[in-house]
């Protein structure tokens, strides 16, 4: 499941819009819109050379938002998730095109990660309550929800572009979804376009301001108002995972929003971690899955991938302490030791 943002979107606290357009004059001035979908707020800020033109381009991202909801939310029972989720057991369906392009990553991921990336963990999330305001199940509704719960669970034949449900198994795509959205927004962006857009908490920017990079504050993981560092982004994406958010209070004890997969059980840390990537979708699946193993393992397979991403965790390891930064190799070249807006 995906993930309590703790990015910040810091463009209107670190260049306030009014500062900005009159800074620039007749020059492009920038342009925002706000919109909810996909079960959370978009943020979207481009520079245009007049407010119709930018609100001309904002509608068309805002449509390309929408399709991939479109495609992709188990909310919707028209998507094409939630056909598949429906399909009867043994039953082959004849993924469209895009979809089984996406279905052959998430499988590429899904091993590269031994499984702490696994999209198929909607009977577990139902286990748990995670859709509504939490609950403990039992050993034995958690052992039957864990029967139906994993990525193995799905025949995919990629020749032929069919996927058969083997057993009563369902797709979520809290931990992909953001990232295929903004991906697809990337991809179509013009050479040259400067926006950025905050999509529940996963930032992806194209271009730059005229001053520079667009600045992004990483947020403490407990306290998400609070600034831990910042970073200037001049392409690609970044985003989050922690427990900071969506967590509910069950019977005195707290049932996280984020899964193992490999145990079915919810994982609430002191940390979280922020990853960038020139592919957002490949942000979105390795936030998850580097929470998921957790700091040292999470580093490790960050160092020996190339991947950029920091964990903050707690200094003393309580949560709500003052927090150090873990970077990966990636990331500290990336950001703090080439004239990024880094500690």
């Amino acid at each position: 499941m995906r993930v309590a943002a703790t990015i910040a979107f810091a463009l209107l606290a670190l260049l306030p819009l009014s500062a900005v357009t009159v800074t620039l004059a007749s020059t492009p001035d920038l342009v925002e819109r706000t919109v909810y979908l996909m079960g959370t707020r978009a943020t979207l800020v481009l520079l245009a050379t007049d407010r119709a033109t930018g609100m001309r381009r904002l509608e068309g991202m805002v449509r390309s938002l929408e399709r991939t909801e479109a495609e992709l939310s188990t909310w919707r029972t028209d998507s094409v998730l939630s056909t598949v989720n429906r399909q009867p057991v043994g039953e082959p369906f004849q993924l469209p095109a895009p979809i089984c392009a996406l279905w052959g990553e998430l499988t590429t991921w899904h091993q590269a990660t031994e499984g702490a990336f696994d999209p198929a963990v909607r009977a577990v999330a139902d286990a748990w309550g995670l859709r509504e305001s939490g609950r403990h199940p039992s050993p034995e509704e958690l052992a039957a929800a864990r029967a139906v719960t994993g990525l193995a669970h799905f025949d995919f034949d990629a020749s032929t572009c069919r996927v058969t449900r083997v057993v009563d198994a369902t797709l979520d795509a809290g931990a992909f979804g953001k990232g295929v959205a903004l991906r697809r927004l990337l991809l179509q962006s013009d050479a040259g376009a400067a926006w950025m857009v905050d999509l529940g908490g996963q930032i992806a920017v194209s271009g730059t301001l005229p001053t520079g990079p667009w600045p992004v504050a990483i947020a403490h993981p407990a306290r998400r108002a609070e600034t831990t560092f910042e970073v200037a982004l001049d392409g690609g994406s970044l985003a989050t995972s922690g427990a900071s958010e969506r967590s509910h209070e069950v019977d005195g004890g707290t049932v996280a929003h984020l899964l193992d997969p490999r145990t079915g059980r919810p994982l609430h840390r002191s940390e979280s971690v922020t990853v960038w990537h020139e592919d957002a979708l490949v942000a979105d699946v390795l936030s998850t899955a580097l929470y998921v193993m957790g700091l040292e393992a999470g580093l490790r397979f960050a160092d020996e991938n190339g991947i950029s991403a920091v964990f903050l965790a707690p200094s003393n390891g309580r949560v709500g302490d003052a927090v150090t930064p873990n970077a990966s190799r990636a990331f500290r070249r990336r950001f703090w030791e080439a004239g990024g807006t880094g500690k």
